[in-house]
Parts: structure tokens; sequence; C-alpha cells
């Protein structure tokens, strides 16, 4: 029997990412019995050093008001007005890595934290203190998860995300990616919604169709 797992990867401060995360949930719901789920971080804007220019502010408003509109998930402009934000991702990131190795299960949401934080509550989620307070809702000992945040290990195994990413060819977050044994092929690349995932998932998780196969054309197989 083949052993199948839906890897998700995607940036916790990715606004397509936001806009994917209920869609997300119910895949999770839904199929993780039966393909468990792992995430693999991007770094979208990993060690950005700069402030936000007004223009960079226009920008990446742009993309919320579009993600807001296709998916209907909520945003707080007031992080607009911040003066001097640097939007660098890489310590969601390591945050996120530091918690899938601390406690597995609690992942997930500590991720979907780091979304609120951002998206909706305005919180600075580049800050340690910030991921300190979510993984303590997590009941994470927060002088464990410093630990762990600051390690050179955490520090190398997020780089290694953002290393499996570009060698398995994701070109864009968020990306949902299917293996069984050693093939992979992605189930999308980009938002798209349940309803539209739905009927590829049902039959493969079914074994209806293998990747193994590499039948389907609608599949873009990143290799084994």
């Amino acid at each position: 029997m083949s052993e199948k797992e839906i890897i998700y990867v995607g940036d916790p401060m990715c606004s397509w990412c936001w806009g994917f995360s209920p869609v997300l949930e119910r895949i999770r719901n839904d199929y993780s019995a039966l393909a468990p789920m792992r995430i693999v971080v991007g770094g979208l804007h990993a060690f950005d050093s700069e402030p936000m220019s007004e223009d960079y502010k226009a920008t990446i408003r742009s993309h919320w008001e579009q993600v807001a509109t296709a998916t209907g998930q909520p945003f707080n402009y007031a992080f607009f007005d911040r003066q001097d934000f640097v939007l660098d991702t890489e310590p969601a990131c390591r945050a996120t890595v530091a918690v899938r190795n601390l406690r597995p299960a609690a992942v997930w949401p500590f991720y979907e934290s780091i979304h609120k934080g951002y998206y909706v509550e305005d919180t600075d989620t580049t800050a340690l203190e910030t991921f300190m307070s979510y993984a303590e809702r997590e009941d994470i000992d927060v002088d464990e998860f410093r630990a762990a945040f600051e390690s050179d290990a955490v520090r190398q195994e997020t780089l290694e995300d953002f290393s499996w990413c570009q060698q398995a060819g994701v070109t864009g977050f968020p990306t949902v990616v299917l293996r069984e044994d050693a093939h992979l092929a992605a189930l999308t690349v980009g938002y798209r919604a349940f309803d539209e995932l739905k009927s590829t998932l049902d039959a493969w998780t079914s074994g209806e169709f293998s990747l193994a196969q590499r039948t389907a054309s609608t599949h873009v197989n990143f290799g084994s």
C-alpha cells in the first residue's frame, strides 16, 4: 500500500495564504486521516532589511485588496499606518518551524495565529514576543520555544524549507503538493476554492488514481 501525504507550502505573512486559510482547514479536516498533512514554510519576503516605502505599502495593499475580493477574508488596513516597518517573513517562518518541532499538532493553530495577528489584529508578527505569546497559547513553554527559535538548528531547518521549495519548483504560495511514495504532484499552485480541489482529493485519497501512473493532465509533476 502506498504512503500518501499532503504537503502545504506557504508563508504565514503571505496574503494569498491567508485567503486560502479556510480552504486549508477544509482539506485538513476532511483528508488528514487519509493523507497526513505537513507544512513547509516558503520565505516569501525572507530577510528583507529595508523599511517599507510608501510605494511598497501601496503594492502590498493592492494585493490585500485583491485577496479580500477573491476570498472574502478580512483585512485590517491599519497596518499601512506603521512607520519604518521591515517586512521580513523569516522570523514568522522560523517560529513556525520551531513549533513544528516542539509540538507538531500545535503548528496549524500557531500558524493561523500569525495569520490573524498580521492581517486582522495589526500585531507585529516579526517580533519574538509575539511568537512567544502564541506559543504559550498552545501550551508550549515559552523558554523552550525561545531556545528553539534562536537555535542554529531551527535557523538551518528553516533555510532547508526555503531550499526545498526552490528545488521542488514551487513558484507561488500557497501551493499544495500531493506525495505518494517518491512521487510528487501539485494539487494547486496559488489560490483555488475548495470545491475546485475536492474531486481530485476524493479520487486520489480513495485510490481511484495513483500519482505513479501520471495520467492526470491537470497535475503539475515536480518530479520524484
